[in-house]
Order: structure tokens, then sequence, then C-alpha cells
């Protein structure tokens, strides 16, 4: 795709020495006695960075994102200095804590010196969602203060921070009042459902930094906003949910029950209900220059949208996604899922795209396998994507991305939608990875966009050397698609939206539609004319929403309704 603003991601010196004291909980501690609570002053960052000193200046408050009230930690690695924020906490000798705080954005440990007895850290690399550091340390028996901090990593994006908590034995030096359990959550309600998923929603309860999903009576997911979708269910069944809401203090009842049913799947492999013909365009989570874009921002032409981009993490085969909310003009994630969910609602799809020009994804073992089948689905549940997009341009294991999107499909259901982006050199044979893997999962496979574009001359099916930018380029390369195992319905043509939205190889709206016409209905062909005609032909992609809206939608609306009036 287009080039991104992403700088090669890095694992940390510090890593394996931390990643044991890894602890993610997101229900929060079991109870504490009523004598314990949170000895940190200006926890949630409320007072601005009182009490609070932050290295070279790196740190600042911002009112978005935050995790609870109306501000949060904002603070930025630069050159040499990793943007280390810390204060002193009065402690109690002999007495034991649990350290936590919620954080969010790029790598970002939590951590604690002057214990007395064993200092201790834990870390987490790029939380695309507020995420809960914790870890436990007790004091030696003439400790009475501690110094509590958190950092980020050399070169590493901003990290964001808040409701730092340092809870046990009141340590005399003043702080937060212990929370209490919060109140039931109300207003529980299915807002979208799917062949495989159930999405709801529910009003916030005060004090709650968590909510838990229960279907059936066992918890399905957990999150820090008042929306989830559950996804991997089976189609045309009733399911029964209910809510719960958490803090540190503990969790609350149950909610009401609410039912919801899925929808019935459709005929063909990885459709999910999505129309004969359809449109996918890439939505940018950064701007590059082209017009900036909420989800609800991208035109109803557009059937499938792919969210670019997920990108690999330090464990491999994983990948995460973050909100650019900053880049974005402040979108954020409750907001972005809200859109998701009425785009949903609206009949069409939205899957996270994997990769990039500049993803280093690699799937090379089953270890990976697992790791990207298990991430992708994190990410399913936390934001409600109904599938995920392959746009892998350095090179992939038909093997081993196979199992991996197997597995995916067997965790999301017959409801997954399953898209692929390949550059034009990576569909010339069937023996290419990418073509190889594209039909090994043709069964659960909704279609491949191939780029045709920033390629250069290629050959068609019949032999022939094609320069791109024509109608006979999209043509006689889709043959080979269409002649070399994929089903017409599987078949897209992948073009930019505008001249500035690749290097080369865009052509005008008229040219694909011609080429559409040309596969579908053997009419508007240029030289190459194909030997029979394929109406079932999926559609048509574009990189992306953002360079069509910059172009005044001169794409989605010329080729759009094109696509949806193909027999």
């Amino acid at each position: 795709m287009s080039p991104l603003k992403y700088v090669t991601r890095r694992w940390p010196r510090a890593a394996g020495a931390l990643a044991a004291a890894l602890v993610l909980s997101l229900t929060g501690a079991a109870q504490a006695s009523a004598a314990d609570l949170n000895n940190a002053r200006n926890a949630g960052f409320e007072a601005g960075l009182t009490d609070w000193t932050c290295t070279a200046a790196s740190g600042t408050t911002v009112s978005s994102p935050v995790h609870g009230g109306a501000s949060a930690l904002r603070a930025t690695p630069a050159g040499q200095d990793n943007a280390r924020c810390g204060q002193t906490v009065a402690v109690k000798p002999g007495s034991t804590y649990t350290l936590s705080a919620w954080v969010q954005g790029g790598y970002t440990y939590l951590g604690v010196t002057g214990t007395g007895t064993t200092d201790v850290s834990t870390w987490t690399p790029d939380a695309p969602a507020w995420k809960r550091l914790s870890t436990t340390f007790t004091t030696g028996a003439s400790t009475t203060s501690v110094n509590v901090y958190t950092h980020g990593w050399y070169g590493q994006a901003a990290y964001y921070a808040d409701d730092v908590s340092v809870f046990g034995p009141d340590g005399g030096g003043g702080g937060d009042p212990a929370p209490t359990v919060p109140g039931t959550p109300g207003g529980l309600t299915v807002s979208g459902t799917t062949s495989s998923s159930v999405s709801l929603s529910w009003n916030a309860a005060p004090g709650a930094t968590a909510y838990s999903v229960y279907r059936g009576g066992t918890k399905a997911t957990t999150v820090t906003g008042t929306s989830a979708t559950v996804t991997g269910l089976t189609a045309s069944t009733a399911y029964t949910f209910q809510v719960t809401a958490s803090n540190a203090a503990g969790e609350s009842a149950r909610s009401a029950p609410v039912t919801g049913a899925t929808a019935a799947t459709g005929g063909d492999p990885g459709t999910g209900g999505l129309p004969r013909h359809a449109v996918t365009g890439y939505w940018q989570n950064f701007d590059n220059g082209a017009t900036v874009q909420k989800i609800s921002d991208v035109p109803a032409a557009y059937d499938i949208i792919a969210v670019a981009f997920a990108d690999a993490t330090s464990t491999p085969g994983a990948v995460s996604f973050t909100l650019d909310s900053a880049g974005l003009g402040g979108y954020t994630v409750d907001r972005f899922t809200a859109d998701i969910r009425a785009k949903q609602a609206a009949g069409k799809k939205v899957v996270v795209s994997v990769g990039g020009q500049n993803g280093t994804v690699s799937v090379n073992d089953a270890t990976s396998a697992a790791n990207f089948a298990n991430s992708v689905y994190a990410l399913m549940q936390t934001y409600g994507f109904d599938g995920v997009d392959i746009d892998l341009e350095n090179g992939l294991d038909p093997t081993y991305m196979s199992q991996a999107l197997r597995s995916l499909s067997a965790k999301a259901g017959p409801g997954l939608i399953l898209t692929m982006a390949p550059q034009t050199i990576d569909m010339q044979s069937t023996s290419n990875g990418y073509f190889r893997t594209a039909l090994n999962v043709k069964d659960i496979l909704t279609v491949v966009n191939m780029q045709y574009y920033n390629s250069g001359s290629m050959l068609g099916c019949d032999g022939k050397v094609y320069s791109q930018g024509s109608v006979d380029f999209l043509t006689a390369l889709a043959c080979i698609q269409l002649e070399g195992g994929l089903a017409p319905s599987q078949v897209g043509l992948g073009v930019p939206a505008s001249t500035r939205g690749a290097g080369s190889g865009y052509v005008s709206p008229s040219v694909v539609n011609n080429a559409l016409d040309c596969l579908a209905r053997g009419t508007n062909c240029g030289s190459f004319k194909p030997s029979k005609t394929y109406p079932a032909l999926r559609g048509a992609m574009t990189w992306s929403t953002n360079w069509d809206a910059a172009a005044g939608n001169a794409w989605s609306s010329a080729v759009g309704p094109h696509v949806h009036g193909l027999p």
C-alpha cells in the first residue's frame, strides 16, 4: 500500500528481564482491607503534573485519551530520554503494596525503586487500548517512602498513563481514597448482529474501570468501554448476555440478561452477508496528506472497509493495532468502535488490515501461526472487526499463514471476512507463496484484491506483456487468478483512488469500469478479451478512502454504482 509514517519497532534491551514480571489484569485485585488506600497523589493527573516529575520536560497532561476522569499523562521519549515520570510515595515499613496503572500507546513501563527489599517493574509493548499493568512489592523494615515511575522506550511512540495506584496500608503521605465496588451497569442492549457475532452496549457505571460480558453465565470478554462485540458464535442461534462493572475494589453484580440472535450465514465462503458485488476501500489510521477521516465519514459505496494497519509486535507472529487518536484529530477508541458498529448495522464489513508496505509480520512456524490467529481474534473482540485483510508485501509462508488463517476461522466462525491485497508479482503464478495461500484457504476466502499499481509491466494470462495503467493490464492479469483456481467471486481489481494514492498505475474510474464490464459482461474490452465472462466477479478495491475523499470521492461515486450494477 502507500508508504507509512511508521518507524521500525525494536525489542527493548530490558525486555527479557522484565517480561517475567508482566502481570495483566482487567478485573482488578482481590478485595482489600478497609484500612488500605491508594497512597499515590494526583493519581489520575486531574491536577496536571502536580506531585509528578518528568525527565527532559517529556510529560504533559491531555484530555484525550483518558481512562478515568478528565485528564491523563502523555509522555514522549526523545533522543536518549525515555520519558520517565515519577513521584515519591509515602509507605509503611514492612508492608505489601499493589502497584498498578492504566496505560496506552507505545512501550510503557511501570515500576518502583527504593523499596528496601526487591525493586520491581512490569511493561507492555504497544497497547492499542487502555491496559492495566500491575505488580506487587514489599517495603523494608525501615522504608518510609518509595519512588514510583512510568517510562517509555527510546525511539518509540508516546505513551499514556492514568489512574496510578499504590494500594496498601496508609503511609501517612496522603493519597486518593480507596475505591468502592461500582454499581451494576444498566441499559444493556443488543446493538447489532452478524452470522457469527453479537454487539452489545450499556450505560457507564460510576467508578468502573472495566466491564465484563458474560455469555450464558461464562465470561466472554472484558473491555474498558461501554460496548463490546462477542464473536465466534454460531449462525441462527440465540444467546443470553449479561454485563458487570469492576475496579480495584471488586466486581459488581451481573446485569439483567438480554438475548441476541445471530443472523443466518450466507451460502458462499467468507461472504458474511456481503452483496454479490462489493467495493473495498482502505481507511488510513494515519495522516499522510490525504483527507483525515473517521470511519463514519467513509461513503456508503464501500461495502468492505479495511482499517490500515495492524503491525508486528515483539511476539513472533502476533500483531497489534493502536488508533492514532492524536493524528486523527482526537478520534477516540469509543467513537471508533461505535462507528464500526454503525457501519455494520448498515450492512457493511470492517476488517483490520495486517502489514502494508512497511509491515514486518512474519508467520513462519506453528508458534507464530498460533500467535497471529490469537492476536487477530483479540483485535476482533476488542474493536468489533469482522475479519482480517492480509497485506503483507514482504513475502509470506503459505504453509503457516494458511494454518494461522484456518485457526482464526475456527475461532471466529463462518462469518469471518478474509481478504487479501497481494502485489501483482505475488499472483503471477500459482506457485508463488501468496497465490498458494489464497488457494489453500479458498473455502474461507472472501476476496483477493490484487494491487494493479506500483508494478510496471507484467505478464497476462495469454503470456503477453502488458503495461500498467490500461484496461488490458487489469483484465489480462485478473485472468491469471480467474483461470488459476480462484472463484470469480473471490477476485477484485485493486487500484489507486487518485494519482496521489500510488507512485504509478493510476487509471481513471472509467477504465476500471471498462475492465469490470470486460470481465463480467465481455464488453468494453481493450486488445485483450478473455475467453469467457465471469458474471460473479466480486468487484473493485481502492487505496484509499482518504485519497478518494481528497479527490472529492470521484472514484467511489463512479466505480461504486458500477460495481453494484454488475450482473
